[in-house]
Parts: C-alpha cells; sequence; structure tokens
C-alpha cells in the first residue's frame, strides 16, 4: 500500500476560512485545504491536509493587540510535531500590511517568508527524516479593504503591490516551489482580504495540479 503522504498548511485567516464580515468558520471541506486534500484524494494519491492556521498571523511581526501572530515563533516545533512531511505550505503575508507596522511593504514581507522557509529547514526532525519541499503560497492582492477591516487595513491595497513578484523572487533564490493565488482567485467580494467560500474553492482546485506533482516526487 502506498504510503499516507502528510501536508502541513501554515497560515492566517485566509486559510482558518473565516467568513468575511463574521466571526464564522467554514467547514473543513469548504476551506482550500479541505478542497485541495479532496482533489488529491480522487487522483488517487494518499495525503492528509494538516492544517496549522491562526487568524492574524504574520510573517516575522506582532500584533501589538493580540500577542502570539508572529510566524516565526514555535514554527520549527510545528515541523518537528508534524513530521516526516511531504510538503509544507506557506500562504502568510496579508496581514503584514495592517497599519502598525512600520516596514509593511512586499520586499519586507517577502523577507519575512524567507526567514520563515530558513526555519523550517532548520527544524530539528529526527534523524533520517527528510526535510519537506515548500511551496510558497503569494495571497491574492488586497483589494479595497472596507467592513470592520478596514480601517486595520487602511493604505494596504498600495502597500501590498509586488508582492507576487517578491514572492516569486524569494521562491527562486532559496529553492522553493511558487504558486501565485491571485491567479487562480481575488481577494474576497465582501471585505477586500479574505476569500469567499466560491474562492476557497478556486484556490484549492488551483494548486492541485501543482501540489500533486510536488509529492509525486517527495
Amino acid at each position: 500500500m502506498t504510503l499516507l503522504k502528510n501536508i502541513l498548511v501554515y497560515g492566517d485567516s485566509l486559510t482558518w476560512g473565516i467568513i468575511p464580515e463574521t466571526r464564522r468558520r467554514l467547514p473543513f471541506e469548504e476551506r482550500w485545504p479541505g478542497v485541495l486534500e479532496n482533489e488529491l484524494l480522487r487522483r488517487g494519491q494518499r495525503v492528509r491536509v494538516i492544517e496549522d492556521c491562526l487568524n492574524g498571523r504574520r510573517t516575522v511581526w506582532e500584533d501589538p493587540f493580540k500577542p502570539g501572530r508572529h510566524g516565526l515563533v514555535g514554527l520549527a516545533q510545528r515541523i518537528e510535531v508534524n513530521s516526516p512531511l511531504a510538503l509544507v505550505i506557506l500562504m502568510l503575508g496579508t496581514n503584514d500590511f495592517q497599519f502598525c507596522h512600520l516596514y509593511n511593504n512586499a520586499w519586507a514581507s517577502a523577507q519575512g517568508i524567507a526567514a520563515l522557509v530558513r526555519e523550517i529547514r532548520n527544524a530539528p526532525i529526527e534523524p533520517g527524516m527528510v526535510t519537506p519541499p515548500i511551496l510558497i503560497v503569494c495571497p491574492p492582492a488586497i483589494v479595497s479593504p472596507r467592513g470592520s477591516l478596514a480601517a486595520k487595513f487602511a493604505g494596504a491595497e498600495a502597500r501590498c503591490k509586488g508582492l507576487a513578484n517578491a514572492y516569486r523572487q524569494i521562491a527562486a533564490d532559496l529553492g522553493c516551489h511558487f504558486f501565485d493565488a491571485g491567479e487562480a482567485t481575488a481577494a474576497s467580494r465582501v471585505d477586500g482580504i479574505h476569500l469567499d467560500a466560491d474562492q476557497h474553492g478556486q484556490l484549492g482546485r488551483g494548486l492541485s495540479d501543482g501540489v500533486a506533482a510536488i509529492i509525486r516526487s517527495a
């Protein structure tokens, strides 16, 4: 029997599945990791998608109002806990563009992603376990933040310009796989930041070909 392959998704509320302008969460089968898992299972690949997704998580910044959102903190241990892993998917960056961060531009967020990649590769996994490949997913561009999050993301639409290109360059420099979520779906029609239910489906299906190819060789 083919061995079960574990995929760890490390993300924020876009992956956690928050329903825009609510505090409710989409069920697993509607969140993009669940859509991805079901697509891979449908293709006959034995996989389990493990979600480690925290609302408000940044790459390497802390939230001054709600501590515990610094993406580097505890990351190596999450790799250790869930190993062996066939793949780690990183989809972070949106919260880097909140108003409270001094260096909140595309270049700085990409440097944050680079720091996360290095942390994953330095994680204290058990001898004989392979360091997993990493897929960097650039979140969709923020578009006219509105509703209850408008003040928190004031100016974010302009500051996140060029994020996909900056992430693509980091992926190339560090030998990671790359996917631009903006090519599969736009940001939420409700708040301009998160993903609506149908957009989760589009992203999960959009990722499935690339992820299938990566884990076949893992």
